[in-house]
């Protein structure tokens, strides 16, 4: 069961304060910028960068990701491994608020988001 158009627009509108709130400067962003997409019930939190050899083409590098079990009203978080696999993350695999999740990725206290 996804999130509801209620829920969604408020996770929307809590994520992209953080992800405003963590940007680079902004002459910096052309190297590195932060974003976010919602899918379903998953936000993804995300590094943009310019290709190595073709700064032209740009990349999206994984940072985090919480989806939204309905069921027991919790988020479940995810890190991203060198293996390219979301894992559950361990110190803190579920939270209550979306809030919560991204305090976790702000925190990055098992050094798993930003490393």
């Amino acid at each position: 069961m996804s999130l509801s158009e209620f829920e969604l627009k408020r996770t929307k509108k809590i994520v992209a304060a953080f992800i405003e709130k963590h940007r680079p400067e902004p002459h910096i962003r052309p190297n590195l910028d932060l974003s976010f997409r919602m899918e379903g019930q998953s936000v993804e939190i995300f590094e943009i960068r310019p290709h190595w050899n073709n700064p032209k083409e740009k990349h999206e590098i994984p940072i985090a990701k919480a989806t939204y079990v309905k069921t027991r009203q919790c988020w479940r978080v995810f890190w991203q491994r060198s293996d390219m696999k979301w894992h559950r993350y361990d110190p803190a695999p579920e939270v209550r608020l979306v809030e919560d999740f991204l305090d976790l990725v702000d925190k990055d206290e098992a050094g798993c988001f930003f490393g």
